[in-house]
């Protein structure tokens, strides 16, 4: 199992913002002394952001001028969300070697779609690095497991026979979209208080679909949001939980990668560390 990280990503904050880097930067400390091997990432290109958003959304995020309270123009966030998406693609490329990878970078990414960001994210990493991913495979899944929808994923693969998604989450809640299944994109929309049998249970079925797909490659939305500690979520997963997720999802037996998205809690190291155990 590969992290995928650069100490870069810590570099950039916003006072009182949930998304901060400490919560990136305890759980590369507590991941370091766990023996994970560790992996630099490289920038994307603005050819690969647009292979998802149109150009008018790469200028805005370039020259700083967009205004939302959750996604702030914050200075050198373009060379940041870069890096970021970056690490989602170098996560790829490794699972398509046959080895298992998870990108520890910030920011998050799956609200942000073709032509707008928020939710803390500004380039839809996960988006970007199954995109590119696709110039070398026939079709990928993506399971998205962070308590809000993916809104920006779902926008952006939305009737693309070459991409099955699939969402756990939280409803009603934040972005309030992924309310029904359509197309390509499968929602399990459920409500607060969801504990481990209920989210396990559906989580088999949505395994099954995945396995039906025949993906080539999976990539998992990675949030951790959906812990009971989670200050801003109400599910109620526990830390095991994640370990079991992770071998319910090891069991496919596919090319693999897990990109962060949310988790908000003091306990995201250890939900991380036992989703990697599981995923092994």
């Amino acid at each position: 199992m590969k992290i995928i990280y650069s100490p870069k990503c810590l570099e950039y904050s916003s006072p009182g913002h949930p998304e901060s880097p400490e919560r990136v930067g305890k759980s590369v400390a507590f991941l370091k002394n766990k023996g994970y091997e560790f992996v630099m990432p490289e920038p994307c290109s603005d050819d690969d952001i647009v292979l998802v958003h149109d150009k008018k959304l790469l200028g805005l995020v370039k020259s700083e001028s967009f205004l939302d309270v959750d996604t702030p123009a914050l200075e050198g966030i373009y060379e940041y969300a870069k890096l970021s998406a970056g690490g989602a693609i170098k996560a790829a490329q490794i699972a398509l070697k046959g080895e298992k990878s998870f990108s520890l970078m910030r920011p998050p990414g799956h609200h942000a779609g073709r032509s707008f960001l928020g939710g803390f994210c500004y380039f839809n990493n996960i988006a970007i690095a199954v995109a590119k991913s696709l110039e070398k495979v026939g079709n990928v899944a993506i399971l998205d497991i962070d308590c809000h929808h993916g809104n920006g994923t779902q926008d952006i693969f939305l009737g693309d026979s070459h991409v099955l998604y699939i969402s756990f989450h939280q409803s009603p809640f934040y972005p309030g979209t992924g309310l029904k299944s359509e197309f390509n994109a499968l929602n399990f929309p459920l409500p607060a208080g969801t504990g481990e049998s209920l989210y396990l249970e559906k989580l088999d079925i949505a395994l099954a679909k995945i396995n039906k797909f025949k993906p080539n490659l999976l990539a998992i939305s990675a949030g951790f949001d959906t812990y009971k500690y989670d200050p801003l979520t109400q599910f109620s997963l526990d830390l095991d939980t994640y370990r079991k997720v992770g071998k319910k999802i090891s069991a496919l037996n596919m090319p693999t990668f897990s990109v962060l998205e949310g988790g908000y809690s003091q306990d995201l190291p250890q939900c991380i560390d036992n989703f990697l155990q599981g995923l092994r």
